[in-house]
């Protein structure tokens, strides 16, 4: 807990990593006195400085891991000039319609050392190969920030990557790279090429294009071929999770390997070897599956979780499951803010604490119902735990989360088994046909089965708003349910009754606080103009163009608590209060009055704004998504030279009218 302290306050606040350093040396000789005094007087001071230390061994490594006052960092360099940057790629992204990206290391800037990571962006071009893990280049360019979100509520991909240690990044053509020949190979790159060969040889194969692109998730980790319309129907099902290689699936195999290695045990030493080749073949199928952020946290989480199997002592499973956490953050603090971590571990522990008390409930005789009701608890354990977290990133539940388990799970460990099997003989070129039409029918049913849960649109529960404050509530309230349902008492249901009061008067105050509020804001959005003026919870969408507002609507209402939605057709002229909104569109009428307060160009007007301004004398221009980039450009020029304020929605965001 304290190192996952020391971490939050090492990343939100600039703190130097050499000041806890420091500290730890000069505590951890004093910690032996500590345990005399204690025993001399009773307080804790033992535990007092272990915590101490323990929050700034937190704080040191994600001060090392950010690079916070390291010399050879590259914050350091003059970043206005450009340079000539030699990068080496550490991960491949996933690409999008306009470019192919990439998390690169930096090794030096003009042929001085230097650290960090950089997000390499490169424009999509058909007839260049992507580039691979441990491909080096250089290139000459000079970094950018990366653009905070332009709509109010939007996915914040800037504190996203700053919460990967990325701050810039370099968008450029591959005619602009020099790759290096022969670069050096790690570990991870000859990872990532072995599983892209396994890749390439499926794809030699008849499988369906879904299924093929079903089983690179499932298998390998890999969900960039997944059509769009599959994983949607996964994520409606509550069963996503099963096309992300990570807990549910190395736990799975690991269960199954202690399954077949059990006649190892009657050998001398047999649990110890036993121990042995089960995490070797974990740290395996890791490699298989390209050595990613997700697979190495889960094998590293369940090479621990093997040991606790291998001591036998289930009181000791949250101690171990623990020490996974702490190795991990040790050497990658950063994973504590990716949602991915968050869940694994949420889950893992709500499995642990939660499913032996729901054992309890219910024993019952007939195989099946209590193999059933083993999965179904399970399932319930796992979603309790992941609730309030999944709620917070979210926003939905699925309701038949369970059904999906249940129809799915069971089957999980075959399919894995049986996929990895069709992997080896593919690799050995020794895979027969009907292998491949029986496991591209599996496949094909899964796909199925998941199409028709995700079908019941009624049991799918969207939009729900939840902030940080809910989040640490929920789990309060989890928390509470659980102990009381354990050991009923009057304090436990003190706690339980008190959680849900508060989390209640939190709503209603919300919800009071929504009905007290009127904004107009200016959104940015491609080819299209749109104002949302929010009337407590009304929301009224104002556009030129009703079929093209993206997701600007849906996070908006959202995060404010929306009820009711309406839209309607662009004007020319808005009263906002005491002040007034005019809007040039394609036509180039212009308002009659002068010392406007917002003039607002859209839709590219053919207008001389320079004559506009000295006619008109408004008092702020704005331009948004509507208007081409060159002649956006000339009006800030222009305003520039008139020193009147210049808002560009592509430029700077949303901006939020005062009222």
């Amino acid at each position: 807990m304290w190192v996952i302290l020391g971490i939050i306050i090492g990343f939100y606040f600039d703190v130097a990593p050499l000041l806890p350093l420091l500290s730890i040396l000069v505590l951890l000789p004093i910690l032996y006195w500590a345990g005399k005094k204690q025993r001399r007087t009773g307080f804790p001071y033992f535990e007092v400085l272990a915590s101490i230390i323990t929050t700034c061994l937190g704080i040191f490594v994600v001060g090392v891991s950010l690079g916070k006052g390291m010399p050879s960092h590259y914050s350091n360099l003059d970043l206005d000039q450009k340079k000539v940057w030699h990068l080496k790629v550490n991960e491949v992204l996933k690409p999008n319609t306009f470019s192919h990206r990439y998390v690169t290391k930096i090794i030096a800037a003009d042929k001085e050392q230097a650290s960090g990571k950089l997000l390499f962006s490169l424009s999509v071009d058909s007839m260049v190969k992507q580039l691979q893990v441990d491909d080096e280049f250089l290139v000459y360019d000079k970094p950018e920030g990366i653009r905070p979100p332009l709509n109010p509520h939007q996915f914040d991909y800037k504190n996203y990557l700053a919460k990967q240690g990325i701050q810039h990044q370099i968008r450029t053509k591959y005619t602009a790279i020099v790759k290096k020949e022969h670069a050096p190979k790690t570990l991870f790159g000859v990872a990532s090429n072995f599983r892209e060969h396994i890749i390439s040889t499926l794809e030699e194969k008849n499988f369906g294009a879904d299924e093929l692109g079903v089983i690179q998730a499932l298998l390998l980790g890999k969900r960039d071929d997944i059509s769009e319309s599959t994983y949607n129907n996964y994520k409606k099902a509550g069963a996503v999770h099963i096309l992300a290689v990570s807990g549910l699936h190395v736990g799975i195999i690991l269960f199954l390997l202690e399954f077949i290695l059990v006649p190892l045990e009657r050998l001398p030493k047999g649990k110890t070897i036993k121990l042995i080749l089960v995490v070797l073949l974990l740290w395996s199928y890791a490699f298989i599956a390209g050595l990613s952020p997700s697979i190495v946290r889960a094998v590293t989480m369940f090479s621990f979780v093997a040991y606790a199997l291998y001591l036998n002592r289930p009181t000791n499973s949250f101690n171990i499951i623990a020490l996974s956490m702490l190795f991990i953050l040790l050497a990658k603090p950063l994973f504590l803010f990716q949602a991915g971590f968050q869940m694994s571990y949420a889950a893992v522990f709500a499995i642990v604490w939660i499913y032996p008390k729901l054992q309890q409930f219910w024993f019952p005789e007939s195989i099946i119902i209590r193999k059933t009701w083993q999965l179904l608890s399970v399932s319930v354990a796992a979603q309790l735990g992941v609730l309030p977290i999944s709620l917070f990133y979210f926003h939905q539940f699925p309701a038949l989360f369970f059904i999906s388990n249940l129809l799915i799970v069971p089957f999980l460990g075959l399919i894995l088994g049986f996929g990895i099997l069709i992997i080896l003989l593919a690799l050995i070129d020794y895979l027969p046909q009907f292998m491949v039409d029986g496991f591209n029918g599996v496949i094909q049913l899964m796909n199925s089965v998941i199409g028709w849960v995700a079908q019941q649109e009624g049991f799918i529960i969207k939009n729900i708003p939840f902030d940080a404050v809910q989040l640490l509530l929920g789990y309060f309230i989890i928390i509470a349910l659980v102990i009381f349902l354990s050991k009923p008492k009057w304090k436990t249901a003190l706690m339980l009754l008190g959680g849900i009061i508060v989390l209640q008067s939190l709503g209603i105050w919300n919800q009071f606080q929504v009905h007290q509020k009127e904004t107009v804001i200016l959104a940015h959005r491609s080819r299209n103009t749109v104002l949302l003026h929010q009337l407590g919870d009304s929301l009224s969408i104002i556009t030129s163009d009703s079929s093209n507002i993206g997701s600007i609507a849906d996070n908006y209402s959202v995060a404010e608590r929306i009820q009711k939605i309406d839209t309607s057709k662009l004007k020319n002229s808005y009263h906002l209060g005491d002040k007034k909104l005019f809007v040039v569109d394609s036509l180039g009428i212009l308002p009659l009055e002068e010392n406007l307060d917002y003039l607002l160009l859209t839709q590219s007007p053919k207008i001389n704004l320079e004559r506009v301004l000295d006619s008109i004398r408004p008092k702020t221009i704005f331009a948004d998504g509507s208007n081409y980039p060159s002649l956006v450009n000339k009006w800030k020029a222009t305003c520039s030279q008139k020193e009147i304020p210049f808002h560009h929605t592509g430029e700077k965001g949303f901006y939020v009218f005062e009222l």
